[in-house]
């Protein structure tokens, strides 16, 4: 395995901003020279939009070059768009350049809205899940460990709850926990972010230098890739940051179009002594990573190729890519039998897709194991609301954490009514699972259960078919749920295999019965159940005998409300041959977040009770199988809430 940066260390010229000044008083070689012209001419005629006046001949024919190393035997792999992706009206974020910013659902719908008052949607802010003080958060950007600080950046609308007028939040932590809310980071102050200062990551270098990279909207919304960097490395907040006199410092390329080109990954150090990141892209409906590689970070060059495409899943937000082992990786790993993760946020469905391959640095191209689960068309790192999301290596701990934005399901009316809207989900660990090796596992960090107050279990409890069984815990809002299930054995192999299988987004919800399940847990239930939330495997014996397992989170009678989404989210799960099945679900007030089988598949859900909220909430065991006994073992913990706590600069 080769290490990270062999012999940089000692490299004078390895600091591409080195000696404190700023960049514009070092000498700039010619190339800069040219980019800063460039940029001179962008403010002129800018509505050219980078074109070389390219014929429509001329850029079928170069896009055709640059897919052509994924069309043999691809054509069978390609991505149908959801159904459920094609809206009438576009929703807040669309024609300005970027993914769906308001539920698709209720965009501009006339739907019914509920009569909520402050007591229910007070209920709803989280208690241990980040979210700023008021007004709307989406992407998060640049997290990064530095002189002991875990740093948080963040897509955030300074002025209303709905999506616009983006800047960057920043919040600092010890703990991934408890959190310091920070002045602004970055606001759209130049003709090259004056539209948004959007999605970007950050790279720590060697020799303690932090450089950002991120997309600005231009004022013809074009676009366009920038450098900033910490004003004072000395300062462990890193309160102030510098935009680079340079930007910007990339266009979108010849034949892409301008609103294709954004969110720029952290950067990974070569074997030839040079940094590569990826951007997302696409290519007719066809989704993209370009690579661009620097040695200085103010001078790129465009690489031969695209890292990865794949037919029919349209545009590629926030790509991430990064090594991947039961351990974690620094994101410049690479060698001989080093998996590499490919990770896309695809515009057209609003969800987050990953697969595990081999990344070949001198070809420039990555290369999935299983070709028929590739990014876009297989696995998801989350079943439910996580979206935008973004990794990084901790240093401090050797782990790789991932955040995800999670977003509201709710009205946007019912958002400007609370004053806010989103919110992340639980920072988690992201290891490699070495026994399916095609899946990762994904766990919240371990400093969660420093929250852990009182705790109740329930072991090996037998709940016959048709049960429902309340778990006496106190207050049901804010938990943390371990549960191991067994099914009854004999019910098993008395059970008739079928030639079917269970969808959870079609399969009924957890009222539809069936002789394996479902059974699970019922959380932000009230007494009398007409609102509750399952969470539940359900189980099918297939013809040839094998067990499959579905995990599913039924938000159908979450909320009597009529302006709140209610779908079944879940997916398929790997179960091995021994394996209990294991689920894990922190709940704190409007988020559930599942982590079943050791976090192999994950399911965050949005809900908004009106009855069960409060003292009313409560949590029950259920199996509405038809045949089988259920033996349920189950730990549950009272959860404290984080202190997220304002700036005060004295």
């Amino acid at each position: 395995m080769a290490e990270p940066y062999p012999g940089r260390q000692e490299d004078p010229e390895y600091a591409p901003l080195a000696g404190g000044a700023e960049p514009g008083e070092r000498h700039r070689p010619a190339k800069a020279i040219f980019l800063a012209g460039l940029a001179v001419l962008l403010v002129v005629g800018v509505t050219i939009g980078f074109a070389t006046h390219e014929s429509p001949d001329s850029c079928t024919e170069l896009n055709s070059s640059r897919l052509a190393p994924f069309r043999e035997g691809g054509e069978g792999l390609r991505r149908p768009v959801p159904s459920e992706a094609v809206v009438e009206l576009a929703p807040r974020g669309v024609k300005e350049g970027v993914s769906a910013k308001s539920n698709r659902i209720f965009a501009g719908a006339g739907v019914r809205g509920f009569p909520w008052n402050n007591s229910m949607l007070s209920w709803q802010r989280t208690a241990f899940h980040f979210q700023p003080e008021k007004n709307w958060m989406n992407d998060p950007n640049g997290p990064m460990y530095y002189k002991g600080w875990y740093h948080f950046f963040y897509q955030y609308n300074p002025g209303a709850a709905v999506w616009g007028n983006i800047v960057w939040g920043h919040a600092v932590s010890e703990d991934l926990i408890h959190w310091l809310h920070l002045p602004l980071a970055m606001v759209a102050d130049q003709w090259y972010d004056i539209n948004g200062v959007w999605s970007g990551s950050a790279t720590v270098l060697p020799n303690g230098r932090v450089v950002m990279l991120y997309t600005g909207s231009s004022n013809e919304s074009m676009q366009l890739q920038n450098l900033a960097y910490p004003a004072n490395l000395s300062d462990p907040f890193l309160l102030d940051w510098v935009k680079h006199p340079g930007n910007p410092v990339l266009a979108p390329p010849p034949c892409v179009d301008k609103q294709d080109f954004r969110d720029p990954t952290t950067a990974w150090y070569t074997s030839g002594g040079k940094w590569r990141f990826a951007i997302g892209s696409k290519i007719n409906n066809t989704g993209v990573s370009f690579v661009y590689e620097t040695d200085d970070f103010e001078n790129y060059q465009l690489l031969p190729g695209l890292l990865h495409a794949v037919p029919g899943t349209g545009m590629w937000e926030c790509v991430d890519f990064f090594p991947v082992s039961d351990d974690g990786l620094d994101t410049s790993v690479n060698g001989p039998g080093v998996k590499h993760v490919m990770k896309m946020s695809l515009d057209e469905d609003r969800n987050d897709y990953y697969a595990i391959g081999t990344y070949d640095e001198e070809a420039n191209t990555w290369v999935p194991d299983k070709p028929e689960i590739d990014v876009g068309i297989g696995i998801r790192y989350d079943y439910g609301l996580f979206y935008a999301s973004k990794t990084f290596y901790d240093q401090n701990k050797r782990r790789r954490i991932l955040w995800g934005w999670i977003t509201e399901s709710d009205s946007e009316a019912a958002d400007v009514l609370k004053g806010w809207a989103s919110l992340q989900g639980i920072p988690r660990t992201v290891v490699l699972d070495t026994k399916t090796g095609s899946n990762l596992l994904q766990w919240p960090v371990e400093e969660v259960e420093s929250l852990r107050l009182s705790s109740k279990e329930f072991d090996r409890v037998v709940v016959k078919p048709g049960t429902v069984a309340p778990l006496h815990v106190g207050t049901a809002t804010q938990m943390d749920i371990v549960a191991e299930f067994e099914l009854d054995k004999q019910a098993i192999e008395a059970t008739p295999e079928a030639d079917a299988e269970y969808v959870c987004s079609t399969g009924g919800g957890a009222s539809r019965r069936g002789a394996l399940g479902p059974f699970g847990l019922l959380v932000l239930a009230d007494d009398d159940l007409s609102e509750q939330t399952p969470v539940y495997f359900y189980v099918v014996k297939g013809s040839n005998g094998t067990l499959q397992t579905s995990i599913c989170t039924d938000q159908s009678r979450s909320s009597v409300a009529t302006d709140v989404n209610k779908q079944v989210y879940g997916s398929f799960i790997p179960v091995l041959e021994g394996e209990k099945l294991s689920l894990r679900i922190l709940v704190d007030h409007s988020i559930v977040e599942t982590f079943a089988q050791g976090g192999r598949s994950c399911i965050t859900a949005r809900v908004y009770p009106t009855k069960a909220i409060y003292g009313a909430a409560r949590v029950f065991l259920f199996n509405n199988a038809t045949e089988a006994n259920v033996k349920a073992s189950i730990k549950i913990w009272q959860m404290n809430s984080a202190f997220i706590r304002p700036y005060n600069p004295q």
